[in-house]
């Protein structure tokens, strides 16, 4: 038997480990494109602390490296805002299904806001600016190109998203962070409610009138029929103008939405027309709120498209 010589473990970085030039007798050598992303999660990065609670954000950072390999691209930015009918939120539910989008090259931030009990408007669109900001603030660490920055939401997420790519660094918003910009590039509504004293005038499951409905309190817990003036400044449209810009918008909304009257969609998407506005609306056919069609790798397919396009991403 002859003797084994050991060695000393090699110093170099594992790729540029030296490759094995054997090859067993039998076997395949096998060369793949190496085109692959990895995703790194960063679960409750704090952004703000306001009315005695922590707002988090749940990262997810796409990365061409591996165990050592250099990588300093920077990604365009997804600023995800779940659904939750403006109440506390599952930021974990997501997760996996963020991370097709990391993994399509986005850093994904999905955000946590001040639930409506808690804090009622305009709490959710301040908090998020903040979230956008602070993101802007650690475009290096994280690996954002912060000029490429979309936002998207589904339902109350859907709304948010508009509100906040419609107003950007107009008000209601705050000063933390002030020295950096809350505006995006493009905006992506998904079945979000916009004038909420109209929802109970088509089909709907619930009554969205009532002071503890999502929208009664979003206000405050008040009768939404009955407080015009406190619903008047949560609809996004009332923040258009002809003369000030407005990101691209891209609006899908299920025609069987059975929480969110698919005309809500519909008045966001002729205003936005009326007003020589950039936007592209989908009635998805047979779309429930939500599912029956949003989680198909067509529905996402479109909103990468939209991104990209939009953005200028190669």
């Amino acid at each position: 038997m002859s003797k084994i010589k050991y060695l000393e473990p090699l110093q170099t970085p594992p790729h540029l480990f030296p490759a094995d030039p054997y090859l067993p007798e039998g076997a395949k050598e096998l060369a793949l494109k190496d085109d692959e992303i990895s995703v790194t999660y960063l679960h409750d990065v704090v952004y703000a602390e306001r009315s005695g609670e922590r707002q988090r954000l749940q990262i997810l950072i796409p990365s061409k490296g591996f165990m050592g390999m250099p990588d300093d691209s920077r990604w365009p930015l997804v600023v995800y805002i779940p659904g939750s009918a403006f109440m506390r939120q599952d930021n974990y539910m997501m997760l996996p299904w963020l991370i097709d989008f990391a993994k399509r090259g986005y850093v994904v931030a999905s955000v946590e806001y001040r639930p409506s009990d808690v804090a009622p408007f305009p709490a959710h669109v301040q908090d998020t600016k903040t979230a956008i900001r602070f993101m802007r603030m650690h475009a290096r660490e994280y690996r954002v190109d912060p000029d490429k920055i979309a936002i998207f939401g589904g339902s109350s997420g859907g709304h948010t998203a508009a509100f906040v790519g419609i107003t950007g660094d107009e008000g209601p918003d705050t000063d933390l962070y002030g020295e950096y910009s809350a505006n995006v590039g493009c905006i992506i509504d998904w079945f979000g409610p916009t004038a909420i004293e109209l929802m109970n005038a088509y089909p709907s499951g619930i009554d969205h009138t009532k002071p503890d409905s999502p929208e009664g309190r979003l206000i405050g817990r008040k009768n939404v029929l009955e407080n015009l003036e406190l619903a008047y400044p949560v609809n996004p449209i009332n923040y258009l103008s002809k003369d000030k810009p407005t990101p691209p918008v891209l609006i899908m909304h299920g025609d069987r939405d059975f929480l969110v009257p698919f005309n809500q969609s519909v008045l966001l998407y002729e205003k936005l027309r009326e007003l020589g506005k950039d936007v592209e609306f989908y009635k998805l056919k047979d779309g429930s709120h939500g599912f029956m069609g949003f989680n198909s790798r067509a529905a996402y397919d479109i909103v990468d498209e939209f991104i990209r396009r939009k953005l200028n991403i190669a």
